[in-house]
């Protein structure tokens, strides 16, 4: 029987560790994040920042808040200036649930436009800052043609499609009458959405909520004198608030969850691994997808 040679061996013994890390790295960010509370005067803050795009580590935090008795009521701190429709919606949904069972309070920081003031008009009480940046209720649909730009460098560019609307917004060809009007549907179907829960969520008329929500921007001190925040605070204010209306006395103090911990399977594939692959290996569609960002 053959001898193998050392460097043979130690390579084995390199992938074998490997593996074994790469399945610890996956196990990590389970057993790190779990959360044991014993004392009552406890108030969770969950974090929205940035765009929102993916609101997967934001609903469970929600519900991780939701599930523990130690927690007794949930500060929603938004620094963010809007993001995709379907995710705002989600975390709303979540804020909704959580409303059912203990108090929410959204902390406006910088900004919070947009799909980030969506979310926040799910919260039992709106607190911003003076000088918060916020409002924007509007959706948005960018652009861009380069067909001059392609016959310039004598490159042409052609799609295959089964669909009339399939290749809309298409940046190889003027936009057709129709597919603006299809799409300018599509936008105006999702700024009622938006309308109708802002309306719902802070117990407006529709009339009221239809005369700001042209896209403009507002600071927090503008939004309260329009009714699209309740109070003026920072965001240790807002915790004070959270713990008070969920009836308690004495010394509160704020619990974050520690972030997730970064795992190979993150690490090359993202939170969402068909999305990921889809980007990798193309999903044979371009279509931009409508946003909650601040008007341009």
């Amino acid at each position: 029987m053959a001898k193998r040679s050392p460097l043979v061996v130690l390579l084995l013994l390199g992938v074998v560790l490997l593996f074994f890390c790469g399945i610890l790295l996956l196990v990590l960010p389970q057993t790190g994040s779990q959360m044991k509370l014993v004392a009552s005067n406890k108030i969770g803050v969950v974090e929205v920042s940035g765009v929102i795009m993916d609101p997967k580590t934001t609903l469970n935090h929600l519900k991780k808040f939701r599930e523990n008795p130690a927690i007794k009521a949930i500060v929603v701190r938004i620094n963010s200036p809007g993001g995709a429709v379907g995710p705002a919606q989600e975390i709303l949904a979540e804020i909704r649930r959580l409303r059912q069972e203990k108090k929410v309070v959204a902390s406006l920081g910088t900004v919070a436009a947009s799909g980030g003031y969506y979310i926040a008009s799910g919260a039992d009480v709106i607190m911003a800052n003076p000088g918060t940046l916020t409002g924007s209720i509007g959706v948005i649909m960018n652009f861009t043609n380069i067909e001059q730009l392609t016959q310039k460098l004598g490159v042409e560019l052609f799609n295959l499609k089964a669909g009339r609307f399939k290749d809309a917004g298409s940046p190889t060809r003027p936009m057709t009458p129709g597919e603006r009007a299809y799409l300018q549907r599509l936008l105006d179907d999702v700024h009622e959405q938006f309308i109708l829960d802002v309306a719902r969520g802070r117990k407006m008329l529709l009339h009221q909520v239809r005369e700001v929500a042209d896209g403009r921007v507002f600071t927090g001190a503008m939004a309260k004198e329009l009714g699209l925040v309740d109070l003026l605070g920072n965001l240790p204010e807002a915790v004070e608030l959270a713990g008070r209306l969920a009836g308690l006395t004495g010394k509160i103090e704020a619990v974050y969850l520690p972030k997730e911990r970064l795992s190979l399977f993150r690490l090359f594939l993202g939170d969402d691994p068909e999305e990921m692959l889809g980007r990798w290996f193309g999903s044979g569609t371009a279509v931009p997808a409508y946003l909650f960002t601040p008007g341009q």
